[in-house]
């Protein structure tokens, strides 16, 4: 696997990145897939333990189809020093091995992203990094969409339900995905348990992923979403999306969280715009602090325009 990462993707990112020098390579964190899911009922919410997308379900209604589709892993290509590549072959190669890895999972989130339209549920996939503030601005968002636009949400970690836990009793439905040594969710994950996330008859209008913590491998991932949106904390500095380019192209939407914080940091806020505006021209950006409620009026009418 990936050196850097990894992560086949991430092997395919890197390859891609030593043939053409402007491509984005990941970070430095390993993890692998095991090789089941399985769910374990856990204090009034299943709880989703993901080790592959070896079997996927087709949510249709009132039906949950599981077909495994066994697939052999992906090798990386073996590189031979005293035969340089040349950057055209390589180029061939990095597409073939990024078209194998993420060919499925792109088709996994289609067949999602088409379940959710036919229910004209809207879906968002908030990304960051650790500690950026995700589930507390969760709760608050929750809190005051309780009653004006029913909500559910899927959360990703690691290990522990304990962002689930937090999430319980905020008016949406919670359910835990812990994907044990992956450090994105997946398609696959997401597409089985949106039939009980979101059963027939559901009145849910907005459907809310909190992936994983990680700025890099999450952004590769399609999961269905209508859109990604990326949180950027203050206290991370400015030049997150200089660093991490790939997830602030492709979020439309970019939130800076703990704004609160600023009077004690040494924080520019024109650089973070600029940085964020470098990288996606048209990014809209929030500026909130779940602490002290300032700017989530905002955040909270644009969750509603959603919705509608």
């Amino acid at each position: 696997m990936c050196q850097e990462c990894g992560c086949a993707a991430g092997l395919a990112r890197a390859m891609r990145s030593q043939a053409r020098p402007h491509d984005h390579t990941h970070g430095d964190h390993d993890h692998h897939h095991g090789e089941q899911d399985h769910l374990h009922p856990h204090d009034g919410h299943d709880h989703l333990h993901s080790h592959d997308d070896h079997d996927h379900l087709h949510p249709h209604d009132g039906h949950d189809h599981v077909h495994p589709h066994p697939h052999p892993p992906v090798h990386p290509p073996v590189e031979h020093p005293a035969s340089p590549v040349g950057e055209e072959a390589s180029g061939e190669r990095t597409i073939h091995l990024e078209t194998k890895v993420l060919a499925k999972n792109d088709a996994l989130a289609e067949e999602n992203r088409r379940w959710l339209a036919q229910r004209n549920i809207q879906a968002i996939n908030l990304i960051s990094s650790p500690g950026a503030g995700k589930t507390l601005l969760l709760e608050r968002t929750l809190e005051r969409l309780h009653e004006r636009l029913p909500c559910a949400v899927i959360v990703g970690d690691l290990q522990t339900d304990n962002d689930a836990r937090r999430l319980q009793g905020k008016g949406a439905v919670v359910h835990q995905i812990e994907t044990v040594h992956s450090c994105h969710l997946d398609a696959g994950q997401v597409g089985r348990l949106l039939p009980q996330v979101l059963p027939a008859g559901s009145k849910t209008r907005l459907l809310i992923i909190e992936n994983v913590g990680n700025l890099v491998c999450p952004a590769a991932f399609d999961l269905g979403e209508q859109m990604k949106i990326a949180l950027l904390s203050v206290t991370e500095g400015e030049d997150k999306p200089l660093k991490y380019p790939t997830l602030f192209h492709h979020a439309p939407v970019v939130l800076i969280t703990k704004v609160d914080l600023v009077p004690y940091l040494a924080w520019d806020r024109e650089r973070c715009w600029s940085n964020i505006r470098q990288v996606r021209p048209d990014a809209q950006i929030f500026e909130v602090s779940a602490v002290s409620g300032a700017g989530m009026d905002a955040w909270i009418r644009f969750l509603e325009q959603m919705g509608q």
